[in-house]
């Protein structure tokens, strides 16, 4: 468990200030915790059980040069990156999770198929994905509804390699500054016509970095937008996609807050 009731929360748990409280979400991809008038919620913690368990992949494959290039099947891979996002109306938080692939191989050794070969091995393969709930720590304050974005980040595009130059910022030798090896600068997630273009080392003063000029959507986070090959995509809609329209299948989120019944103080502390 990766989260813990900060002491200040868990004081006013006790003294009755704020009351304990959680929200359970899942399947489509797109909730709202509603937050009461007069009242603000903060959310300090979240278990979340990712999209893809119950589904095994099974396949055999001839010879370990074959496994290792083959062996993860494009259905299991669609869930092994997943994001979660949090939009209050005046903030937003995403947090990408990569999900473990659980692997088993059992090996048989089948009779010559191949001249001037005694044996051949062929390697039966499973593989599906560890859904085991991540628990994570948060601090989101609103007053405001909090609408929760679920999805599976099938695809990203790196538009741009280039050498980080020596500056302030990215010295030589305790950076990739002046080290001449490419790097990813622009990195599209999302629809291919208008992606969120996240911009590497900073869209502070790209230009300074000389990568040219900002272009439109550029950002300072890496977090995926809706589309359906090239960004976010509901785990459920690609479940149905795929015939597998099973709770089994598609993720689960709690949410671990406190709410309290007043107007945000203008200290938090």
């Amino acid at each position: 468990m990766s989260w813990s009731i900060p002491t200040k929360i868990e004081e006013d748990f006790i003294s009755g200030k704020a009351q304990y409280r959680t929200f359970q979400t899942g399947s489509g991809g797109q909730s709202i915790l509603p937050v009461p008038p007069n009242a603000y919620i903060v959310i300090f913690g979240y278990d979340f059980s990712p999209a893809g368990g119950g589904i095994h992949i099974l396949g055999n494959s001839l010879g370990p040069d074959n496994f290792f290039r083959n062996y993860t099947n494009p259905y299991i891979r669609a869930f092994e990156t997943q994001q979660i996002s949090f939009y209050t109306g005046t903030n937003f938080y995403p947090f990408i999770h990569h999900v473990n692939t659980q692997v088993s191989m059992a090996v048989k050794t089948l009779n010559a198929t191949i001249p001037d070969l005694n044996q051949v091995t062929e390697y039966q393969v499973s593989t599906s994905i560890d859904n085991t709930p991540i628990a994570r720590q948060v601090y989101i304050t609103s007053s405001n509804d909090v609408t929760i974005t679920h999805g599976l980040i099938i695809e990203d595009a790196v538009a741009s390699f280039n050498p980080i130059p020596v500056t302030n910022r990215t010295p030589n030798l305790l950076t990739y500054g002046g080290s001449g090896i490419n790097n990813a600068t622009q990195t599209d997630f999302g629809p291919a016509a208008t992606p969120i273009q996240f911009m590497q080392p900073s869209p502070k003063d790209y230009q300074d970095f000389g990568f040219g000029l900002l272009p439109n959507g550029a950002s300072g986070q890496a977090f995926a937008t809706p589309d359906v090959t090239r960004g976010l995509y509901p785990s459920g809609t690609y479940l149905n996609d795929i015939g597998y329209p099973s709770a089994a299948g598609d993720y689960f989120l709690n949410l671990h807050y406190a709410l309290y019944t007043s107007t945000i103080p203008e200290q938090r502390g």
